[in-house]
C-alpha cells in the first residue's frame, strides 16, 4: 500500500501535466489561427484601402481631365519648332490662355484646324502626341508628306508642307482637346511590345515615355522600323532610354541599310519588323501588342499576330490615312447604283463601289465635310443619318450612336439620306 502511493501521485503527476500541455497546445493553436485571421483580415483591409484609393484616384484622375477639358477649338501657340531629321519636324505648344492643360493618355492625337493660304475652306487633321503628358505643353512630331516619283496625278500632302513651310514659332494654332481610342493603360504591369514604322513611332514614343514616367512597373519591348540612317529619328534620345532602363529591349530594323551602317551599333536587323522576326527574338507571344506604321506593315503583323495565336484583344493598332487598315471584310454590295442624298447640299448621287467612303464621293462631288483622320479615329466627320443604313470599310475606333455615321470609312448599305 504504501509502495502503491507514490506511484498513483506520479500517475496523476503525469495525467496533469499532460492535460496542462494539451490545454496550452490548444491555446496556441487558438491564437495562432486567431493572429492568422487577424494577419488575413488586416490584408484584406489593406487591399480594400489600396483598391478605394486606387478608385479614388481614377476618379480624382477623371475628374481633373474633365475640368480641364475643353469643348471645340482652342489658340495654342508655337513655342518651339524643332527639326528631328528625316523629313520629320516637332513642334511644342502651349496653350495661349495660359490656362492648365488637360492631361490625356499615351498614343492619343491633337486635331487642328488649319487655314492653309490659297484654300477657301479650313482643313482639319490631326496628329498623335509624341511626348509624355506635360502640365505645360504638348508636343506633336510630322512628317513632310512629298508627292509620290512616280504618280503626277498625286500632290504632295497638304497639312505635313503647310506645318513644315509655314508654322513658326508663336505663331497661333487651333487645337481640339485630346481624343482617340488608341492608348496605352499606364496602371497595368503585363509585358507589352510597342511596333512604330515610320512616323508611326510618334504615339508609340508617348506610350514609351509614358512607361518610364511611371517607373517601368512592365517588361517593355520596342521595334522601330526604317528604311535606313536617313529615315532614323531620336537615335540618341532612344539609345539613352534602353541603356538607362534594363526593362526596356530596343530593337531597330533597316529594311534597306547603308553599306556605312554598322549593325548592333546603328540598327539590330537588316529587314522589316515581322512576327517572324517576334519569334525568333521574344521568348514567348505572352505580350500585349500596341502598332502603329504604314498600313501594309499593319496588316501582315495583325493578321500573323492571330496566326500566332495572340489574342485579339491584345492586338491594338491604329490607322492613318485614308488607305487604312481594314479590320472587316470590305462589304459585298448586291449591286452599284445606290442613290445618295446630301440634304444640305441638295444633291442626290448615285453611288458606285469605285467611289470609294462616302467622305471621298462627297468630296469629288462638291460636298464639303469635315474630316480628320480619314481612318475612322477622331470622329470630325461624324454626319447625322436621316434615312438609310451604313455600313464600314474598316471598323471605326469607336462607333458613333445610332442615327450617326463617321462618312470616312463609311458606305452606304441602302438609300441613304445624310444631313450634309
Amino acid at each position: 500500500m504504501d509502495d502503491f502511493l507514490p506511484l498513483a501521485f506520479q500517475v496523476s503527476g503525469l495525467v496533469l501535466i499532460l492535460a496542462i500541455t494539451v490545454q496550452v497546445i490548444a491555446l496556441s493553436i487558438a491564437s495562432i489561427r486567431r493572429t492568422n485571421f487577424a494577419r488575413s483580415q488586416h490584408q484584406r483591409s489593406l487591399e480594400l484601402l489600396d483598391h478605394r484609393v486606387e478608385i479614388a484616384k481614377r476618379h480624382r484622375v477623371t475628374h481633373e481631365k474633365e475640368s480641364l477639358s475643353w469643348q471645340g477649338f482652342r489658340k495654342f501657340s508655337v513655342f518651339q519648332k524643332v527639326i528631328e531629321g528625316g523629313d520629320i519636324c516637332s513642334f511644342y505648344l502651349k496653350p495661349h490662355d495660359s490656362r492648365p492643360l488637360a492631361a490625356f493618355k499615351p498614343g492619343q492625337f491633337l486635331t487642328f484646324k488649319l487655314d492653309i493660304p490659297g484654300d477657301q475652306q479650313s482643313t482639319t487633321r490631326c496628329y498623335s502626341l509624341s511626348s509624355v503628358a506635360h502640365e505645360s505643353h504638348y508636343r506633336i512630331s510630322i512628317k513632310r508628306v512629298l508627292a509620290p516619283k512616280d504618280r503626277d496625278d498625286i500632290p504632295p500632302g497638304k497639312s505635313s508642307n503647310f506645318f513644315h513651310d509655314f508654322v513658326k514659332e508663336n505663331d497661333l494654332l487651333d487645337v481640339k482637346a485630346p481624343s482617340g481610342n488608341f492608348f496605352l493603360d499606364v496602371t497595368k504591369t503585363t509585358p507589352v511590345v510597342l511596333v512604330g514604322g515610320g512616323i508611326g513611332l510618334t504615339p508609340v514614343l508617348s506610350m514609351l515615355e509614358a512607361v518610364v514616367a511611371h517607373g517601368f512597373q512592365r517588361d517593355v519591348w520596342l521595334f522601330y522600323g526604317v528604311r535606313n540612317d536617313d529615315e532614323h529619328i531620336m537615335k540618341d534620345y532612344l539609345d539613352e532610354l534602353d541603356k538607362a532602363h534594363h526593362r526596356l529591349n530596343l530593337k531597330i530594323c533597316y529594311s534597306s541599310p547603308k553599306k556605312d551602317s554598322r549593325i548592333n551599333e546603328n540598327y539590330h536587323y537588316a529587314e522589316r519588323v515581322s512576327v517572324d522576326l517576334f519569334k525568333r527574338v521574344l521568348v514567348t507571344n505572352n505580350f500585349e501588342y500596341y502598332i502603329c506604321g504604314p498600313p501594309p506593315m499593319m496588316e501582315s503583323l495583325v493578321s500573323d499576330l492571330k496566326d500566332w495565336g495572340v489574342p485579339t484583344e491584345d492586338i491594338h493598332f491604329e490607322a492613318f490615312g485614308p488607305a487604312s487598315i481594314k479590320k472587316t471584310a470590305v462589304p459585298s454590295l448586291q449591286s452599284d447604283g445606290i442613290k445618295v442624298t446630301f440634304q444640305k447640299s441638295n444633291k442626290t448621287l448615285n453611288w458606285t463601289s469605285e467611289a470609294g467612303s462616302l467622305l471621298e464621293f462627297a468630296e469629288t462631288n462638291g460636298v464639303v465635310i469635315d474630316a480628320g483622320c480619314r481612318a475612322g479615329n477622331c470622329g470630325t466627320c461624324l454626319t447625322a443619318v436621316r434615312s438609310g443604313e451604313i455600313d464600314y470599310l474598316n471598323e471605326p475606333g469607336e462607333r458613333p450612336e445610332p442615327g450617326s455615321c463617321l462618312v470616312c470609312v463609311g458606305v452606304p448599305k441602302s438609300e441613304l439620306v445624310l444631313d450634309a
